[in-house]
């Protein structure tokens, strides 16, 4: 058949609608992960093929590692808390809403509010947060009084407020059990205790105790010993291998039936991930999604990953954590969609200040495989930053970290550190002490 010349004119004119099939990446949780991933993948994904999907309950982000400040008066609440949306891209479709379940086999997520959102990827970043209900006695109305816990701004306020009028006796500070958000925190909690009661002039009249489920004041056997030692010399009593099982009125009793008074409990509850993620089969008996710990694929899934402290990984759930996972999952996650194999598997690597007060802080950093070593940090042999020692420059970086999270962690800014951690500037102690426990 010949197409006369008007008939060419006539199907060039014609107009062809090309259907556009866009991708939907989900994010469940506005974090730390979730906030890194949307920034770090938005530039990096066409969007003419894909659509970057962000779910939170709450419009605001919270600084987390300030809450450890709030109780001593360091910080106020504005200080810590911004709005969420401005710290997106602004093709990020960000929605407020609650996660009801994730439903595998249909790709599908459903809200609270009864909406359904489909995906094509799903990254699952909600974290895991303090359950006070879960133990017996201590989310009754102990709780804000004589029992306090500060991982969550509530929670660190009502501390601060305590405090403000508190004129001494018992305090106790306890972990329920691991893993835990930033599991420095509860020893960071009591050595800025320590140096507060001491700035006041009043920590004669305060008996401090440390109970941990611990063999001993930290997970690992070199930091432990150490940070131990630093306890000790505060004056500050370590109760290890201690399981609670109820809190009472004015005492927590183990499962061993040892009791502990207190006329203040600071303490860290179980730590739990989002409900839903057990509602939908993802999750491990504290509802923390069972990941591979190199790729963060979701087991038995091909199209979900878990992120940050929603992860169970066999390591710390801790920001910094997030920061090099994401660093690692990027890179991969790319590859993934265009059908390639993930090849780079993250490490574990974690490094975490821990505030030692009187303006000291030390610096641990470590692995799946390697616990925290002396040495210097970031470059070898100059640092400037030291490992396993109190410094007035460690304390100064802790403080420093905060405009670092907003304007470029956050940002998904490349920081000037090693994803994977280094031996290098690190030394192995010639004694070493043979106690050790599992999970960072």
């Amino acid at each position: 058949m010949t197409l006369s010349t008007g008939g060419l004119r006539a199907v060039a004119s014609r107009k062809v609608k090309i259907e556009v099939i866009i991708k939907r990446l989900l994010i469940l949780g506005a974090g730390t992960a979730g906030t890194m991933i949307a920034n770090k993948l938005f530039p990096r994904l066409p969007v003419d093929e894909w659509k970057i999907v962000l779910v939170d309950p709450s419009e605001t982000h919270l600084y987390q590692p300030g809450l450890l400040f709030l109780p001593f008066g360091r910080y106020e609440a504005a200080d810590l808390v911004k709005p969420t949306k401005p710290l997106l891209p602004t093709g990020v479709e960000l929605v407020t809403g609650e996660v009801e379940k994730v439903d595998v086999g249909s790709s599908s997520v459903q809200l609270v509010n009864g909406e359904t959102i489909t995906y094509d990827q799903l990254v699952i970043a909600t974290g895991t947060h303090p359950r006070p209900d879960m133990t017996p006695g201590m989310g009754g109305p102990q709780m804000g009084v004589s029992v306090h816990e500060f991982y969550t701004l509530d929670g660190a306020l009502a501390l601060r407020r305590t405090l403000e009028t508190w004129t001494g006796g018992k305090l106790v500070v306890h972990i329920t059990e691991l893993p835990i958000k930033c599991p420095v925190a509860p020893l960071e909690f009591a050595f800025l205790a320590d140096d507060h009661f001491r700035r006041l002039g009043m920590r004669e009249r305060v008996e401090l105790t440390f109970a941990t489920p611990l063999s001993g004041a930290f997970t690992k056997p070199i930091a432990s010993d150490m940070l131990g030692g630093m306890l000790e010399e505060r004056q500050i009593h370590v109760e290890p291998d201690f399981f609670i099982e109820r809190v009472d009125d004015g005492v927590i009793v183990s499962y061993d039936d040892r009791s502990i008074p207190f006329d203040l409990l600071v303490s860290v509850p179980l730590n739990m991930g989002a409900d839903f993620v057990g509602r939908s089969g993802l999750g491990d008996e504290l509802n923390h999604v069972k990941v591979d710990p190199g790729t963060f694929l979701a087991a038995g899934s091909h199209n979900v990953f878990a992120l940050g402290d929603a992860a169970a990984l066999p390591i710390s759930k801790a920001g910094s954590v997030a920061h090099f996972a994401v660093d690692v999952f990027v890179e991969n996650f790319l590859d993934h969609i265009a059908g390639k194999a993930m090849e780079r598997r993250f490490d574990g690597h974690a490094n975490c200040f821990v505030e030692s007060g009187a303006h000291k802080a030390l610096l641990i950093d470590f692995n799946y495989d390697t616990e925290p070593l002396p040495g210097t940090y970031p470059i070898p042999g100059f640092g400037p930053l030291s490992l396993l020692k109190e410094t007035r420059l460690n304390h100064l970086g802790k403080l420093a970290f905060r405009p670092i999270y907003w304007h470029m962690l956050l940002p998904g800014r490349r920081l000037p550190v090693p994803i994977a951690m280094s031996m290098a500037g690190k030394k192995m102690p010639l004694r070493q002490p043979e106690r050790e426990d599992s999970i960072l």
